[in-house]
Order: structure tokens, then C-alpha cells, then sequence
């Protein structure tokens, strides 16, 4: 992926994070359930900011953003429960339910900058 703004490299790297972990579940564990729930939280994340980056509007932005940023949420959320189940070490779930909560920030950072403007 080229070079882009740091939200959007930032969101890449999670997504690739996360398919790491999905494969690494779905080959150790057997599990699939929760895991693919994960897998597209965490990777719509990314997906849905390089669409808003494309927005025609600041409302089509600002929709894209906020959809992000659940999603941002609702990874956290898998992740904690795939943890707590023991199908995902602490240590690895907490690594990368850091990174979604910067993620969340920044993305709630911009959308309250985006809703000043209006």
C-alpha cells in the first residue's frame, strides 16, 4: 500500500494485525466464530476510511468516519471476548485493543473537528 495519511497507514497495519491473528486462531484453535467476527470489524475499519477519504460531501466524511469508528469499538469488544475465552493470549488482544483505542480516538478527534465545521 503507497504512502498515504497516517490514519489511513495506521488503519492498514491493524487491518493486517488482525488477519495475522484470524489465521493464526482459525489454524491453532479451530475456532471460527468469534474469530471472523474480529477479522471483519477489524479490517472494515481501515475499508471504511479509505472511503471517506473519497467522500463527495462532509456529511458522506462524516458518515464513513463514524462507521469506522464503531467498527473501532466493536473490534475491541471480539477481541476482549476472545481473550477472556483463552482463545487469544492476554498479551496479544491487549496489544492490539490499544492500538484499536488509538484508532477510536483519533477517528472521534476528526469527527468532532468535522461537526465544529459544519
Amino acid at each position: 500500500m503507497k504512502k498515504e495519511n497516517p490514519l489511513i497507514m495506521k488503519s492498514y497495519d491493524f487491518a493486517l494485525e488482525t488477519v495475522s491473528l484470524y489465521k493464526s486462531i482459525v489454524s491453532s484453535k479451530r475456532e471460527y466464530v468469534l474469530s471472523k467476527q474480529m477479522l471483519r470489524s477489524g479490517t472494515s475499519i481501515g475499508a471504511n476510511i479509505s472511503e471517506a477519504n473519497g467522500a463527495i460531501s462532509t456529511a458522506d466524511f462524516s458518515a464513513k468516519i463514524s462507521i469506522a469508528y464503531k467498527e473501532s469499538l466493536e473490534v475491541k469488544y471480539w477481541l476482549a471476548l476472545l481473550k477472556d475465552s483463552n482463545y487469544v493470549p492476554n498479551d496479544i488482544a491487549q496489544s492490539l485493543i490499544s492500538k484499536a483505542d488509538e484508532l477510536s480516538k483519533i477517528m472521534f478527534s476528526i469527527l468532532k473537528t468535522t461537526k465544529r465545521a459544519k
